[in-house]
């Protein structure tokens, strides 16, 4: 590798075997090995099932990752994206040496701290000191540097009052924010994070962006991130990488990568956004438009006008038992508000449902909608985070009493009352 190179990843596959492996016991695992020797049928076959080995790649196999090649520079902060089941977390498996790959190479520089899962590491009869010492040495941090950090871990963590409690008493969000702290202040050469982060708090969430901004942009180190939060993964990363599949479709600006993946179902470049695989066995939904009602969706949005989101979708039962929820998210990753179809009937069958924002509302910036399917009013049984994103921009204003961008994402119109006083 060259100077600058910390991560070299050449030709990785990573291949997984479908269903049991083996019989349950040597004896009989030994008599299947000697009867194939032998070309004979397997004495262990359940009734019904197919003894034909010329099916074993498609049937018995799955490739989670195939043919992965890329390389990442020191002081890079690299978001890792895609939709569920791209192979994204498996990746991070491979490089953080929790499993092998099946076919490849993995060429690293210098030491890796990785955060995959809550309270990895973690021996929950243990208290937090006790757990950082153990984490820590996981890591591969010596005794010497674990005490030197001791108390810039725990001051991070915000868990002082309970260091010495055993961490089966932690609630799931002080076990992430103890695991992060550790993992963040280990001075290693490569930080990989992965959803792990939506456990916390919002605060502790900007808390840890803001460590992993100071890690790569201060101390040169290198940061893999993996979140479905796409305005978490602009604010910290500077490259992307778009995972589908198994594959990589896309390595370079996070900005295009993001776009990239937000506009997968795109039709094409406008706020007109077709889907084809978001679906569940009662709900499919088709398109989402975002348009002022004076222009076509592929003009941008004018501030100074009204706002039109249309939603259609197929509803194949029970339409009493569901209603359809939006989150607005700001392009910090913020929930500004969320709103719904609670108080409109759905019929089975085609359902066009109009949202209208009045004009004045936004403020220009880019935004992010996230959808959600709520049945009988407890439940989300179809969730799609950050599944549209779109842009508002500055109407035409008179340049001589323009003011610039107000601050905040929204502009509410309040009713105002003067009342002369006698």
């Amino acid at each position: 590798m060259s100077k600058n190179i910390v991560l070299d990843i050449e030709n990785v596959s990573k291949q997984y075997r479908l269903g049991e492996i083996g019989t349950g016991t040597l004896t009989h695992d030994l008599n299947r090995w000697w009867y194939s020797l032998r070309g004979k049928e397997d004495p262990y076959l359940k009734i019904g099932e197919s003894n034909d080995r010329t099916k074993t790649g498609n049937s018995d196999y799955v490739w989670a990752l195939k043919d992965i090649n890329f390389q990442i520079e020191q002081g890079k902060a690299v978001g890792i994206i895609g939709r569920n089941g791209a192979g994204k977390s498996t990746l991070l498996k491979l490089l953080s040496r929790v499993t092998k790959p099946t076919t490849g190479t993995i060429k690293y520089k210098g030491r890796i701290a990785s955060l995959l899962e809550v309270g990895t590491g973690f021996h929950p009869e243990m208290t937090g000191k006790e757990n950082i010492y153990l984490n820590g040495a996981i890591l591969g941090m010596t005794r010497k540097e674990i005490t030197r950090k001791f108390d810039e871990i725990v001051d991070f963590a915000g868990v002082e009052r309970y260091i010495g409690t055993p961490v089966k008493r932690y609630s799931s969000g002080m076990y992430v924010r103890l695991a992060f702290a550790v993992a963040a202040h280990l001075e290693s050469e490569i930080l990989i994070v992965d959803e792990v982060l939506a456990v916390g708090d919002a605060e502790f969430q900007k808390k840890c962006l803001g460590k992993m901004g100071d890690v790569t942009q201060d101390e040169g180190r290198t940061i893999l991130f993996v979140s479905h939060n796409m305005a978490s993964v602009k604010t910290l990363c500077t490259d992307g990488i778009l995972m589908e599949n198994g594959q990589i479709s896309f390595r370079g600006d996070v900005d295009n990568a993001v776009l990239r993946y937000l506009g997968a179902n795109k039709s094409n470049d406008s706020n007109h956004f077709k889907f084809n695989q978001i679906q569940n066995e009662v709900f499919k939904l088709e398109e989402i438009i975002l348009k002022n009602p004076s222009k076509s969706s592929d003009e941008p949005l004018d501030e100074n006008e009204e706002i039109e989101m249309i939603t259609n979708f197929n509803l194949r039962s029970e339409p009493s038992r569901y209603h359809i929820t939006y989150h607005l998210i700001n392009d910090y990753g913020e929930a500004l508000f969320s709103f719904g179809s609670s108080d409109v009937d759905l019929r089975v069958g085609e359902n066009s449902l109009t949202c209208k924002f009045p004009k004045k509302f936004f403020q220009s910036g880019n935004y992010y909608l996230s959808f959600f399917l709520v049945q009988d009013k407890k439940q989300a049984v179809l969730i799609e985070k950050d599944l549209v994103s779109f842009t508002v921009v500055d109407g035409m204003r008179d340049v001589g009493i323009y003011m610039g961008r107000e601050p905040g994402f929204i502009r509410p119109q309040f009713n105002w009352t003067n009342t002369q006083i006698k």
